[in-house]
């Protein structure tokens, strides 16, 4: 884990965008634009994955949000596999669950 990235709790810029009582559309598509996807991976001091804050913090706003960041997170990895075929059909799950 680069500390660089991380707070002295663990947390990326993703778990303090999500722990907020409002996380904004925008900052999230800067933020993924900025660090790599795996980021999303890092659990912080609590053990907690930056997505388990947008879950608690759960509102029919955050939908959006999950599913920009399962976009990331998932099939940008699957993407750079060269799984497209596999991409195409979680990209229509992901959609299908939101």
């Amino acid at each position: 884990m680069e500390s660089s990235l991380v707070d002295k709790f663990g947390m990326t810029p993703f778990h303090i965008l999500f722990s907020s009582s409002e996380p904004s559309e925008e900052l999230l598509e800067a933020l993924l634009y900025r660090f790599p996807y795996y980021v999303l991976g890092w659990k912080d001091a609590n053990g907690k994955l930056a997505m388990d804050y947008l879950v608690t913090n759960w509102t029919g706003d955050n939908k959006i949000l999950l599913q920009m960041t399962l976009q990331n997170w998932m099939l940008s990895r699957l993407t750079s596999w060269g799984a497209t075929s596999w991409m195409e059909v979680m990209e229509n799950r992901v959609h299908d669950m939101l």
